[in-house]
């Protein structure tokens, strides 16, 4: 009786397991499919992933199938393009075919569809299309915006010289100064870096941006039905969700409380008149939930990825100390001591250009970018994506390219010099994605990098608490985002 007890569930087990290899044999063979490694039930391809570094995993699987294939992520299939020709054919030839935002549960479940990141359809389209206006309004890519990062880096200056010379972990600092260039956007509006309210909307930003990549997350994206109902770490991130939520709306109600509508100031104002224009329309995308969420995505989304490029860069410039030596050169020459940066000396600033760009690669931030779908059944090469179909365009299979870029494990900024020493234009530079899913802070994160990394080098040597060769520069943490490791450095007056 034990023993048939015991049979009959592994049997019923090999029994799913047959009927699910045989269906999706005739899938393939039906509608030609990408290739890819045999998925298990449930799981997928999960025993061929390496969970810490889905990416590298990733990558090696196209030696074997190509640039183009498909993986079970759980029960998901994924479309995964590795390779830039893949990845353009894909978001710029087909880009409207590809245009759709593939699912991220523990994200989707508390945006609930609004906003800009992952959000699909008339409700991607008009909140992207307005909130680009709007930023380029407010000078995204222009002086006024370009003001705001300079006092915000002047601010840095002043915080990072009552350190006197101590080891710091810049971490808290530099994620500071990016939020609060994203809240003079927002509500026109700065904090003292020590100011309680804003300590505890940075936790939040800082705690939630950490644990998008921990393991309970991860099963959370697998199997969201089955696990939002069990108690886990995806509750604690939705309340902290939740709080940023509730600070932006707190800010509306402020500034509905002194709006006018003939002058607005910021995004919100701007936002706020365009619900009063479209208050008679019931279609309308404009409302307070949108509001809300879109103000966190830029709140979260140009905070925390602008500030682990800036702790990336420190780090890198300390390993690499004749990089840093030459960025010092560049400035001392081009700038000088006695006035702010600008970005009308970013022309004249090859080398300190072609360390961004460096960096932006060597890092490659988000390495599989944030996951694409299909938005109808869509013929790609010789195969058939079934609509709605996940796709993930492998960023790091570009920028690590080793005909683009030979060595590319180096960190070179030779990779983006000519021979004269003119930087060097590539379209193979993709840290911020390809086509009209493209970052929409791209310029406002370009700008803030020369900026604010211009101006500390200014005024501070960047001095490492052990030998530069021990630095270590592979993330902490590999996944959606690449997390860099924590460092001390000392900020030594020039």
């Amino acid at each position: 009786m034990e023993l048939l007890e015991i049979i009959t569930p592994v049997l019923a087990i090999c029994v799913i397991c047959l009927v699910f290899l045989l269906g999706r044999k005739e899938s393939r063979k039906g509608e030609r499919l990408p290739p890819g490694p045999t998925p298990l039930p449930i799981i997928g391809n999960l025993m061929q992933l390496k969970l810490k570094n889905t990416p590298e995993s990733l990558s090696k699987l196209a030696q074997e199938y190509g640039p183009v294939y498909m993986v079970y992520i759980g029960p998901k299939p994924t479309v995964v393009l590795h390779g830039y020709e893949a990845v353009k054919e894909a978001l710029i030839d087909q880009g409207d075919k590809f245009l759709g935002r593939g699912p991220f549960p523990i994200i989707s479940d508390a945006q609930n569809g609004h906003g800009i990141l992952f959000s699909n359809g008339e409700t991607w389209k008009e909140m992207r299309r307005f909130s680009l206006m709007t930023l380029r309004n407010f000078g995204m890519g222009k002086r006024s915006i370009e003001k705001r990062i300079q006092e915000e880096a002047q601010c840095l200056v002043e915080e990072l010289r009552k350190t006197e010379a101590q080891p710091l972990d810049p971490s808290f600092i530099l994620s500071s100064a990016a939020c609060n260039v994203i809240c003079s956007i927002l509500f026109k509006e700065r904090f003292q870096y020590h100011d309680e309210k804003f300590l505890f909307m940075m936790d939040l930003l800082n705690t939630n941006f950490r644990r998008i990549n921990s393991p309970w997350i991860q099963i959370y994206n697998l199997w969201p039905k089955l696990i939002k109902h069990l108690p886990g770490e995806h509750n604690s991130f939705f309340k902290r969700a939740a709080a940023i939520k509730h600070f932006i709306l707190q800010k509306v109600k402020e500034h509905q409380e002194s709006l006018d509508p003939s002058s607005p100031q910021d995004y919100i104002d701007c936002f706020l008149t365009k619900m009063e224009q479209e208050k008679h329309n019931p279609m309308s995308e404009f409302h307070l939930e949108n509001l809300a969420i879109c103000g966190s995505n830029l709140f979260v989304g140009g905070t925390e990825t602008t500030a682990s490029t800036l702790r990336y860069s420190f780090l890198l410039l300390m390993k690499h100390p004749e990089v840093q030596a030459k960025v010092h050169e560049e400035i001392d020459c081009v700038i000088g001591r006695n006035q702010s940066p600008s970005m009308k000396d970013k022309m004249k600033m090859p080398y300190t250009e072609a360390v961004l760009h460096e960096i932006q690669r060597y890092i490659k931030l988000l390495p599989c970018s944030v996951p694409h779908a299909v938005t109808q059944d869509t013929k790609f090469r010789q195969y058939i994506i079934p609509k709605g179909t996940t796709v993930f365009p492998l960023l790091s299979s570009v920028l690590y390219d080793c005909k683009e870029f030979p060595n590319p494990e180096k960190f070179d900024p030779g990779h983006f010099l000519d021979e004269n020493g003119r930087l060097r234009k590539t379209d193979y530079f993709v840290p911020f994605s390809l086509g009209k899913r493209v970052c929409i802070g791209e310029g406002l994160a370009r700008m803030e990098l020369f900026l604010i990394i211009t101006t500390i080098l200014q005024n501070f040597s960047l001095k490492p608490l052990v030998d530069p060769k021990e630095l270590k520069t592979q993330p902490v943490v590999t996944g959606v985002l690449n997390i860099p490791p924590p460092f001390k450095t000392c900020f030594i007056p020039r």
